[in-house]
């Protein structure tokens, strides 16, 4: 058990580290309360001490797991219904409710490789490597991280393979560039494991993005307001 309030850093990293593993390995959503509880913390330095170290709250960082099973089950060819229960949504209502920020298009129309949308792209770089950031009318649908940007593009392809998809659109582009670089932080999480860096900052970028009207030009102040960040 650790000492409340008074880890040393990387006591408090492999503690926020822990926690991510718990939360992806648990049937149901583990509370801010019992994340804490376990450790021996506060709830409130819990709190403080996890979006220090990934940039989101641990409610953030189970969402974006679960937004993550989602896609992966409908790209796999679940049902929607299949697909909802296995990514752990308790039911069928709150799903929809959440569908367009997790997809950025219909379930149906996801689960058919985009079929009947448009897709704008933009491929840029950040301190982890190439990333790519795709959106349909409704929203971000795919934000793809790996090591060449060729390959990202392919992966989008796949993964919707009846889309039309959009690039060289430079105001696209241009909102695109604008978040990941407000939305990078040198020294937030670096030692955390690769795969939780990924999907925390992953996460940020969509958080972002939607939060940013489509057609708006906006300063780092602009998106610090969007997403509640400290300015």
């Amino acid at each position: 058990r650790c000492r409340p309030d008074a880890a040393p850093v990387a006591e408090a990293r492999a503690i926020v580290a822990a926690a991510c593993r718990h939360i992806e390995q648990a049937e149901t959503v583990p509370t801010t309360e019992e994340l804490a509880a376990a450790c021996g913390w506060s709830v409130a330095h819990f709190h403080r001490t996890f979006r220090a170290e990934t940039g989101l709250t641990p409610h953030d960082y189970a969402a974006a797991h679960r937004d993550g099973r989602l896609r992966a089950a409908l790209a796999g060819g679940a049902t929607v219904t299949a697909a909802l229960y296995e990514a752990g949504f308790g039911s069928s209502s709150r799903f929809y409710a959440h569908a367009d920020r997790a997809l950025g298009m219909q379930p149906s129309a996801y689960r058919k490789g985009g079929a009947g949308e448009s897709l704008h792209f933009a491929v840029g770089q950040c301190a982890l490597g190439a990333i790519l950031v795709a959106s349909s009318g409704r929203g971000v649908c795919a934000i793809l991280m790996g090591d060449a940007p060729d390959a990202l593009l392919r992966d989008l392809q796949d993964r919707f393979p009846k889309a039309t998809l959009i690039g060289g659109d430079a105001e696209y582009e241009q909102r695109v560039a604008q978040v990941v670089a407000f939305v990078e932080a040198p020294g937030t999480g670096l030692d955390l494991p690769l795969d939780i860096r990924g999907t925390a900052f992953q996460r940020r970028v969509w958080t972002a993005l939607r939060a940013i009207p489509p057609g708006q030009v906006s300063t780092f102040r602009d998106v610090a307001r969007a997403i509640g960040a400290p300015q």
